[in-house]
Parts: structure tokens; sequence; C-alpha cells
């Protein structure tokens, strides 16, 4: 198997990986004339140092338009570099522990904004007062007007709005965990769009070369087959 020299490291790769220094964009160009000045346009490297150079480049745009990388662009950078998917992340994230008091907040705040309570309630009221207004002909243990009735509703009220807070509180941080999900895929979905860019103008600065040398060899070949006609013409 062929192989060549990198002129970046000096190692050792096959061929069919060679890209030549005339067949990459200025912008990634100047980032690597930054770590190497001696790298000219008849130089070569490979493709995975130019994919590091890409990831740098990618790495450098975001610093300029986001500013210092926080934790989620840095997860996203990571994710681009290891050739990994986020949902892997996602998920672990997702297999979060949540606390005694947490778990019963959301329960307490899915079944009290449900028609079932609604109901369970409402049949409870409607009995209460049947069994005190008729059974017990108004003389049982909560007498018109519900004395008791409205204590019980009273505790249950200031005991169930704060529950209700508890449980806004969660599913306010359950959102903030969406949305930055949410913008962990689409920032990494961008940046490999730029990639997937950079690569297709890549491919066809490569193509356009290599369609120049056709015309080169063929143009020689045409004339040469014009020479050769000049000549049989001058001999005959």
């Amino acid at each position: 198997m062929k192989t060549f020299h990198s002129d970046i490291s000096g190692k050792e790769f096959p061929v069919a990986e060679r890209i030549t220094g005339n067949s990459i964009r200025l912008s990634l160009m100047n980032l690597i004339q930054m770590d190497h000045p001696e790298f000219t346009p008849d130089k070569s490297l490979s493709v995975s140092e130019l994919n590091t150079y890409r990831e740098k480049y990618i790495s450098e745009y975001l610093v300029k338009q986001v500013g210092e990388l926080t934790e989620l662009e840095k997860t996203v950078m990571t994710s681009l570099t290891d050739r990994t998917t986020l949902s892997d992340k996602i998920d672990d994230d997702e297999e979060q522990v949540y606390t005694f008091g947490q778990r019963i907040a959301d329960k307490v705040a899915t079944f009290g904004g449900s028609w079932t309570f609604i109901i369970t309630f409402g049949v409870i009221l409607f009995f209460w007062i049947l069994l005190n207004v008729y059974w017990l002909g108004n003389k049982g243990f909560d007498p018109y007007p519900f004395i008791l009735l409205n204590l019980i509703l009273s505790c249950l009220a200031a005991l169930q709005a704060p529950v209700i807070m508890m449980s806004q509180n969660r599913q306010e941080e359950k959102d903030r965990d969406r949305a930055r999900k949410d913008y962990m895929i689409n920032l990494k979905s961008e940046l490999e769009i730029r990639t997937l860019h950079e690569k297709m103008d890549h491919l066809m600065i490569h193509q356009q070369q290599e369609l120049l040398e056709i015309q080169k060899v063929q143009i020689e070949m045409m004339n040469d087959i014009m020479e050769r006609i000049d000549k049989n013409r001058s001999n005959r």
C-alpha cells in the first residue's frame, strides 16, 4: 500500500488520505498556518489531521459567537470530537433520582389536577352533607353550617397550595432540562451542518482540481495528436 508523510506531523499515512493544501479552504488554511507557518498550498496532510483543524475551527467559531464556552457547549464539542450521539447523555440525565418529597409533590399535583380528584371529592362532600342533614336529622357529628367540614377544607387547602407550588417548581426544572437538551441537540445539528458544508466545499474544490488536471492532460494529448498530424503531412 502506497503511503506518504504528512508535512505537519511527519507521520506516515495511506495515500488515499492525502489532502493537498491547495484544496483546503482559506479559513482552514489560515488556521493551520497559525500552528505551522511552513505549511504552504503545495504541501499535504492527512484527512484525520484536517478533521482536527475543522473541529478547532468550529470551537473557535463558538467562542466568537457565544463568548466563553459553557458546560453545554463543551458537551456538544466533546460529542462532535468523539463521534457520539447526545441521546446517550440525555438518557443518562433522565435517570435522576428524586427525593421522597419531590415524588410525593408530583403525585399529589397529578392527582389533585385530575377529574378523578374532583369527582371523588364532590361525592364525599355530597354524602357528608346528606348524612348530617337527612340521615342524622341535622344533629350528627357535623350539623349545618358544617363547621367541621369547613375546618377540614381549610386545612386541606392550606396543605395543598404549597404542595402544588412544589410540583410547579419541579415542572419548571423539567422544562429547563428539556430546553437545555433541545439547545444542545440544535447546536450540534448546526455545527454538523457547518462541518458538512466544509467537507462539501472541500470536495468541490478537489473535484474542480481533478477536472482541471484531466483537461490539461486532454489538451496535451490533443497537442501531441496535432503535432503528429502535422509531421505526417510534412513528410508527404
